[in-house]
């Protein structure tokens, strides 16, 4: 079962032994040493699951925890601490799927791992969108209308990739922000405004009288779920 498995986690050496141990198994790793890197791999990356640390220098895993939980239910595995009882309920209680207190061994960590995964697989996780015309592919980053390619910058599929996995309901400006910009642009409405446009253009939608992608004015933005 291969999957992209994207690490959290602020200890260089402990990084680098998941990622053996991971790709060992064939997986695909990515890696981020802190909240802020790891919210942005996982709005760009959409991975098909991620080992977070509790303790990142700057700020805890369980924001890192709520902020995902906005757009994506993709399992977390926690790593903790012995002694961190109530941060792993904390955490548990706002959306991690388990959890492994440090040290732990390989062998655990993988196990823990195959069953989220294998739990996902069964509850129909998937990196490939289909919304009548529009297919949306997270694992090659690439996505058609009426199968034509569309030329997407990153950003652009990043933006696209958000709102179809929500389809039919109201993304907010704030969540799409932090989500694919990073908490220091959550302001920045006139930024996404401009993303929109491009990807618009794209899509051959048209603002007055859309077909993909409408606007709550002041709030955010809708897909159309196909």
């Amino acid at each position: 079962m291969t999957a992209r498995i994207l690490i959290v986690e602020d200890e260089a050496p402990i990084r680098r032994f998941l990622r053996i141990a991971l790709e060992a198994e064939g997986h695909l790793v990515s890696e981020a040493a802190t909240a802020h890197e790891g919210l942005a791999l996982a709005a760009k990356e959409a991975p098909a699951a991620m080992i977070l640390d509790l303790g990142l220098p700057d700020a805890d895993g369980i924001s890192v925890l709520r902020g995902v939980r906005e757009w994506t239910q993709m399992p977390v595995l926690l790593l903790s601490v012995r002694s961190d009882e109530a941060g792993k309920i904390a955490a548990l209680d706002a959306g991690a799927q388990d959890y492994v207190t440090k040290p732990f061994s390989t062998g655990e960590l993988l196990a823990r791992l195959r069953g989220l995964l294998r739990d996902r697989a069964v509850e129909g996780g998937s990196a490939f969108l289909t919304l009548g015309p529009l297919e949306i592919d997270a694992a090659d980053h690439r996505a058609s209308l009426s199968g034509e390619d569309l030329r997407l910058t990153r950003k652009e599929f990043d933006l696209l990739w958000l709102l179809a996995s929500h389809a039919g309901r109201l993304v907010t400006q704030d969540m799409i922000l932090r989500a694919i910009w990073g908490p220091a642009h959550a302001g920045d409405s006139q930024y996404l405004r401009v993303y929109i446009r491009q990807l618009r253009v794209k899509l051959g939608d048209d603002a007055a009288d859309p077909r993909w992608i409408f606007t709550e004015p002041g709030v955010g933005y809708r897909l159309a779920a196909g």
